[in-house]
């Protein structure tokens, strides 16, 4: 990533590294499967490096491989990839606060490069935004190492991928070690019963809704959670202050 030298000189930037670090290799993995399944899916070398280097989602390249075989319209295709990528829209409404203190270009940059793993590590860490212009700036450079090292991981697999696409057989799963690293990480915030209550929703939504068309099935069992939750926290008990207990 392209940013201030000073962040990559702080103490956080190492941090974020190394708490990324255990995961790398299920991204590296699932990384090098979507290369692998551009290719082997019928688009050309050029065009698997472009969706590489331009989309950098996993989950959204997936999807939308077998509609562009099949010739689909691109509303479709881009609808697809809207819906399955819906998520990260909550994850730059949460992030917001963090980063509205930085120039756009650089709110852009890391919009495109925070994806599920560094976003998780990043609000694990940090519960509230930086008060203090230091405090600010050890947020960014955390997260700045976490999407420095997943972003590495997964283009450098991805495009080994992409070259190697006929000699590594589709059928070795690498995408499962990609899903295991995510369930790793959840299961980690499993802190507290509303979260686990929320994660059980969203999991039984989303199965539940599986035959929806354009993945919407993640998009209602989203919608599901988020709503039990708001609820839920308006029943929670209060102190004598009027903060929730």
């Amino acid at each position: 990533m392209f940013l201030s030298p000073q962040l990559y000189r702080h103490s956080e930037f190492k941090i974020g590294l190394r708490e990324l670090a255990p995961q790398a290799m299920g991204v590296a993995a699932w990384g090098l499967m979507t290369g692998v399944a551009m290719v082997k899916s019928g688009m050309s070398i050029f065009e698997s490096v472009f969706m590489t280097l331009v989309v950098f989602a996993g989950s959204s390249q997936l999807a939308s491989i077998p509609l562009l075989v099949a010739g689909a319209p691109a509303w479709v295709i881009l609808a697809t990839g809207f819906c399955v990528n819906l998520r990260f829209v909550v994850f730059s409404l949460h992030l917001r606060p963090h980063l509205i203190h930085l120039p756009r270009w650089r709110r852009m940059l890391h919009g495109y490069a925070t994806a599920d793993i560094s976003y998780v590590l990043f609000t694990k860490r940090f519960h509230q935004p930086g008060a203090t212009p230091e405090e600010r700036l050890a947020q960014e450079a955390y997260l700045a190492g976490n999407d420095s090292l997943n972003w590495g991981s997964w283009m450098l697999a991805s495009l080994i991928g992409i070259a190697l696409a006929n000699g590594i057989p589709p059928d070795w799963g690498l995408g499962f070690a990609g899903i295991l690293c995510l369930v790793g990480v959840q299961c980690s915030l499993a802190s507290s019963r509303l979260r686990i209550v929320s994660a059980a929703v969203a999991g039984v939504a989303a199965v539940v809704t599986y035959a929806l068309p354009l993945k919407l099935n993640i998009v209602v069992a989203i919608a599901v959670a988020v709503i039990l939750c708001l609820t839920l926290e308006r029943f929670k008990p209060t102190d004598a202050t009027g903060a929730h207990a």
